[in-house]
């Protein structure tokens, strides 16, 4: 029987949240916490590209106006004072819509050749759809540094703005030691529930490493392979929707292992007292990623403000408050000794993680993200 929150003919219909959307929710949790000031919230804010509009020089107002697209959210009050210095020291000016760049929205805008935004907040998944369609702009790599940014995450339509990985967690009272993944797939050794996310990426990768296959020889996935693999545990499966739940369904034991994004398990080690654990050994490097409509009204603008914010310096507070990893490599430099461990882009980490395939997901991620929700509700 298929262990799941909500019942199979209700999935299709649950939200699938972003790992960009769940970002701006933690960062909002941490500063009322207390645990980050309003300065390093507007940084980090400003690090995923929730930043403000800020006057400039006279002369900035010759210059394109920028729209930026993120989730919203508690971010939109931040807006007004945000962490883009080196673009609006440059003499740009930058206002912020919180509407959320969905995939939809975007291709509705560019079809009705009605574009108002200049730069997304997008992934994977909004360059493999929209990208071979025609509906966003190349990036263009004479204005954007390719040297400050992973070069296997600089891609055609997108650029790398942070970093984040899909990771293995366990419930240290119930799983001795570090665990390997081929322990998420062995329920005699470790009884009890183990937790997924409703979406393919990253499970599929995961299951593979388990089953055997080399890191360096995972993609093509084999899709048929993952999930002969995912069979193995479906009767102990629980699926999230959100970086909340995945949270919940941890800390609150109903679940003894668990994938979720590394920011999440990092809060869940941080606060739990010893009771959750994770690794980035076999987890899924994967990249957020700045994406220009095609026709976007500020044209070539939108570019230079792409390359103003690979600054490293906000990307760092970033990963001081939340554990997303910088893409800027030149951030390396920056990052306290403290929290290196918890960095996915730290040199240690990324040598022990596989990086998500881009071109991969552009052919086949549509087909393989409708077989692993029939995989589910069967």
């Amino acid at each position: 029987m298929l262990l799941d929150r909500h019942p199979p003919e209700e999935a299709p219909m649950q939200r699938i949240q972003s790992f960009a959307e769940d970002q701006a929710e933690i960062l909002a949790q941490e500063q009322r916490a207390g645990r980050i000031s309003r300065r390093d919230l507007l940084a980090g804010l400003g690090a995923l590209g929730m930043a403000a509009a800020m006057p400039g020089p006279a002369h900035a107002q010759a210059r394109p106006e920028v729209v930026l697209v993120n989730w919203g959210g508690e971010a939109v009050p931040a807006f007004r004072e945000a962490f883009q210095a080196p673009y609006v020291a440059a003499g740009g000016r930058m206002v912020i819509d919180g509407s959320g760049p969905s995939n939809g929205k975007m291709k509705t805008m560019v079809q009705a050749r009605n574009v108002t935004w200049d730069i997304c907040d997008s992934g994977v998944a909004g360059t493999g759809e929209l990208g071979p369609a025609g509906l966003l702009e190349e990036i263009d790599y004479s204005i954007v540094d390719k040297g400050k940014v992973d070069t296997a995450f600089a891609y055609k339509y997108g650029v790398a703005n942070y970093m984040f990985s899909t990771v293995m967690a366990w419930n240290t009272r119930k799983v001795s030691g570090t665990p390997a993944i081929a322990d998420f797939f062995d329920l005699k050794k470790y009884p009890g529930r183990r937790m997924l996310r409703r979406n393919q990426q990253g499970m599929l990768e995961m299951a593979l490493l388990a089953d055997g296959v080399p890191m360096e020889k995972l993609y093509p996935l084999d899709v048929d392979r993952a999930f002969r693999k995912l069979e193995t545990i479906k009767s102990q499966c629980l699926y999230w929707n959100s970086g909340a739940e995945s949270q919940s369904l941890l800390r609150d034991g109903e679940c003894v292992m668990g994938l979720l994004w590394n920011t999440r398990a990092n809060l869940l080690k941080r606060d739990g007292g010893g009771l959750i654990d994770y690794t980035f050994k076999d987890g899924l490097l994967q990249p957020g990623l700045w994406v220009v409509p095609k026709g976007n009204p500020a044209g070539k603008e939108a570019m230079r403000a792409i390359a103003a914010m690979q600054a490293p310096e906000g990307q760092v507070k970033l990963l001081a408050s939340m554990g997303n990893g910088p893409a800027n490599p030149a951030a390396s430099a920056l990052v306290p000794d403290a929290v290196k461990a918890s960095n996915p882009s730290d040199p240690a980490n990324v040598a022990v993680q596989a990086k998500i395939d881009a071109d991969w997901y552009e052919k086949h991620g549509a087909a393989a993200l409708q077989r692993y929700l029939d995989f589910i509700s069967a």
